[in-house]
């Protein structure tokens, strides 16, 4: 279930751990975790991509390690067998990477809010603005119970690198699919981050990630919808295909949306064009 609506969450409210992963460009000028602390769903926990990241990289939101996420996600209390549901409410569908993390480390049940935080609202559905309990302290962990200590299961196939995408050019063993608008992809706009030059990867295609998104309820479209944009980018999903964006983060928007359409898990170069297109 990679995806489930707000009337199924607001039945489930109390059966699930709920994740706001909500991130904004930089420049939006938002500060999501402060809109957090303002108003999110009863219960929910806030999940700070940045501060969640490896700091020892030099490009942003590259995936930290297995012991990490051990340890992050014993200190939130997350066992194995819990269903967690991951919501944002941000321009950018940033759940979605949060969503992509948790299946690369193994857990099982994971779904995305379809509409996320904005359709929740637009529906006048309850919020809460306790923060107390659920921001998550690593200073706790030495208080848990290790019998609960979270198991991770790495599933290191989900993520290439550089170097696999630089030999792939030449090779063609899979489709490289960039999330980016067709602006930046065809490098007619500069990245919003500095220090990157225009353009795309070499023999990339673009399906702007929005694509894949009802601009009115701020949904996924329908399996049908999906399969037929893929194909008018010329993307075939009967191949392998590896998804990229800026940072790493709407390139798991299109890992979604390619779940939804095949039923596989979806492969992401994670250093995406922030490692690529550096100047």
């Amino acid at each position: 279930m990679n995806l489930v609506s707000t009337d199924w969450l607001d039945q489930n409210l109390n059966k699930v751990k709920i994740f706001d992963a909500s991130w904004h460009m930089p420049t939006s000028k938002r500060n999501a975790k402060k809109e957090f602390e303002e108003k999110h769903i009863k219960g929910a926990i806030f999940w700070d991509v940045d501060e969640h990241s490896d700091k020892d990289s030099p490009y942003p939101h590259m995936m930290s390690n297995s012991d990490y996420w051990t340890r992050m996600l014993w200190s939130f209390a997350i066992k194995n067998d819990d269903h967690i549901i991951v919501y944002d409410h941000s321009d950018t569908y940033s759940s979605c990477r949060l969503w992509f993390a948790l299946k690369y480390f193994g857990h099982q049940k994971v779904s995305v809010l379809d509409g996320g935080m904005k359709k929740w609202l637009s529906e006048n559905r309850s919020t809460d603005n306790k923060t107390d309990q659920v921001l998550g302290k690593f200073s706790n962990i030495d208080k848990l119970n290790p019998k609960n200590k979270y198991k991770i299961k790495e599933k290191i196939d989900l993520i290439k690198n550089k170097k696999q995408i630089d030999e792939n050019i030449n090779k063609n063993q899979f489709q490289t699919v960039d999330a980016r608008s067709r602006e930046r992809f065809e490098g007619k706009v500069d990245e919003p981050r500095t220090g990157l030059r225009r353009g795309c990867i070499i023999g990339s295609k673009n399906l702007p990630f929005k694509d894949c998104i009802n601009a009115e309820t701020n949904t996924f479209k329908s399996k049908d919808e999906l399969s037929k944009i893929f194909i008018k980018n010329n993307i075939d999903i009967t191949k392998p295909i590896v998804f990229t964006c800026g940072s790493g983060m709407t390139a798991c928007v299109l890992g979604m949306a390619y779940s939804i359409i095949s039923g596989k898990s979806a492969v992401v170069y994670d250093g995406s064009w922030s490692e690529y297109g550096k100047i």
